[in-house]
C-alpha cells in the first residue's frame, strides 16, 4: 500500500535511507500523471510523526540528490514532498496499532462475507491481523487484504493531531535554543 507498482517500490526503496539519515519515514510514494508527471512523496518524522513545510524542504534537499543520480524516473517529473495530513493514510500495520480507537475506511482486495469496503473504528491490530468495529461488531481480516485505508476526519483526531503539533512546536523550539545558545 506504499506504492501501487514496481517503480514506487523502486523509488521507496531508494529514497528510504536517505529519508532516514536525515530523520523521516516515508509514509507513501505515489507516480500519477501522463504528460506532466508528479512524484508524490509523504513523509513524517521518525522522532514523533509530525511534518511541517521546513520538515518537507529539509526531505526534498535530501532525496532530491538521490533522485537525479539514480534517475528511476525517467523524463520530466514534479516532486511534491508532503505531510500524510490529519486524515491520512494508513499504509503499515504499525499505523493501525498508533491509530487504535480511530474510526477509518477501509477497502480490500478480498471481501469478507462478501463485504469490500468498511467504515469504523480501529480495534486493533495482532499479528498480522487488523480489527476494526463496524455497526457495533468486530471484523478482523488479514493487513494483507488491505488495498486502501485511511483515517476518518473527527473531532478527537483532531484534538490529538493539534496536541502533537504542540509537542513537537515545543521540542523544535527547545532544540534551535539550546543550538543556538552552543553557537553564541
Amino acid at each position: 500500500m506504499r506504492a501501487s507498482n514496481p517503480l514506487e517500490e523502486k523509488v521507496i526503496a531508494l529514497l528510504e535511507p536517505a529519508a532516514a539519515d536525515v530523520g523521516y519515514a516515508l509514509v507513501r510514494v505515489r507516480l500519477s500523471g501522463l504528460r506532466r508527471k508528479r512524484l508524490q512523496i509523504m513523509a513524517e518524522r521518525l522522532s514523533d510523526g509530525t511534518m511541517n513545510i521546513d520538515d518537507c524542504s529539509k526531505l526534498s534537499r535530501a532525496i532530491s540528490p538521490v533522485l537525479d543520480a539514480e534517475d528511476p524516473i525517467k523524463g520530466f517529473y514534479d516532486l511534491e514532498v508532503s505531510s500524510p495530513g490529519i486524515d491520512r493514510p494508513l499504509v503499515r500495520i504499525e499505523d493501525f496499532a498508533r491509530f487504535t480507537g480511530h474510526e477509518a475506511k477501509i477497502e480490500l482486495s478480498a471481501g469478507v462475507d462478501g463485504r469490500r469496503r468498511y467504515r469504523g473504528n480501529i480495534a486493533g491490530v495482532s499479528g498480522d491481523q487488523v480489527t476494526m468495529t463496524v455497526d457495533g461488531a468486530d471484523v478482523s481480516f488479514p493487513f494483507a487484504w488491505i488495498s486502501e485505508a485511511r483515517l476518518m476526519l473527527t473531532d478527537r483526531l483532531i484534538e490529538e493531531d493539534l496536541r502533537r503539533a504542540k509537542a513537537a512546536e515545543a521540542a523544535d523550539a527547545l532544540a534551535k535554543s539550546k543550538g543556538e545558545v552552543e553557537e553564541s
